[in-house]
């Protein structure tokens, strides 16, 4: 049995936290140099590049890329042959949250509760955990600084068995077009397809997670990833809504066994500023 103390988490979320928010990752850069050369749009083009060259003021000034800082999400594989010690690893995470949002200056932006009141908790807790317990001795943490503009994109539907693959392109090419340029396009796509109303909502939101340009492992969902990159950039919204062909960077596709009476199906948009990153223990 591995033991991992509850103190090295803490820190460890605290400077993911702070790093999430200073730099943006390597996919995300090169997936606007990519873009810059797809783009026919002046104005587009102008946009990647003016994005790109924030990313490199906030990296080199150690300052938060975008002034939504987001929700503390967190996605957490446990091996069953890991102990947490000294301490619960609940509370280290949010205390990590706490203090790198506070010592990174990062905004605060979680309210105590979503209907009556209202109050700032002040230091952007409580975070968003998923936990899943895998084989082996590691402890994975990924974290995604989740933007409110974008996650209020989101969309889910109970589609009937019968509208099948093209029910579930039209559902996501409609709640991209619904978006339009709110979720700040050019916009990665997390779609989740199967399981159970939560369940649906949960892949969406884990698809998003793979960095830009991986693909499904199933040759079927890999070509619907492509399918739906391909026709989501043929609606013209372009970078920052402003026209042209570079809508999204990539289109990310969840799945799970469903009920035979069911296709659920979730959309999960992330704008331009996807900050997210892992660490393995």
């Amino acid at each position: 049995m591995r033991e991992i103390s509850a103190e090295n988490i803490r820190e460890t979320v605290k400077k993911m936290c702070i790093e999430a928010n200073y730099y943006l990752p390597d996919d995300v850069l090169s997936a606007f140099d990519e873009g810059i050369k797809k783009e026919v749009s002046t104005v587009g083009k102008n946009v990647l590049g003016i994005l790109k060259e924030n990313a490199s003021i906030a990296a080199k000034n150690q300052i938060p890329y975008c002034q939504d800082t987001g929700f503390a999400v967190f996605f957490v594989e446990i091996g069953q042959d890991v102990r947490i010690v000294e301490g619960d690893i609940n509370k280290a995470i949010k205390e990590g949250v706490a203090e790198g949002y506070t010592e990174g200056y990062l905004r605060k932006s979680i309210v105590d509760n979503p209907l009556f009141d209202r109050k700032n908790t002040g230091n952007n807790t409580p975070p968003i955990i998923h936990f899943s317990i895998v084989p082996g001795d590691k402890l994975k943490i990924k974290m995604a600084a989740k933007g409110g503009g974008s996650e209020n994109m989101s969309r889910l539907a109970m589609l009937k068995p019968a509208d099948g693959v093209e029910g579930v392109k039209n559902f996501v090419l409609n709640a991209v077009s619904e978006a339009g340029p709110n979720p700040c396009p050019p916009i990665i796509v997390g779609v989740g397809i199967g399981g159970t109303f939560e369940k649906v909502a949960y892949l969406a939101k884990k698809s998003l997670m793979r960095p830009i340009g991986d693909r499904n492992k199933d040759p079927r969902y890999a070509a619907l990833e492509e399918e739906l990159l391909e026709n989501i950039n043929k609606l013209g919204i372009g970078p920052a809504g402003f026209g042209g062909k570079v809508t999204a960077l990539d289109v990310k596709v969840e799945w799970h066994p469903c009920h035979i009476a069911s296709l659920p199906v979730a959309v999960n948009i992330q704008c331009h500023a996807s900050r997210h990153k892992e660490i393995e223990f």
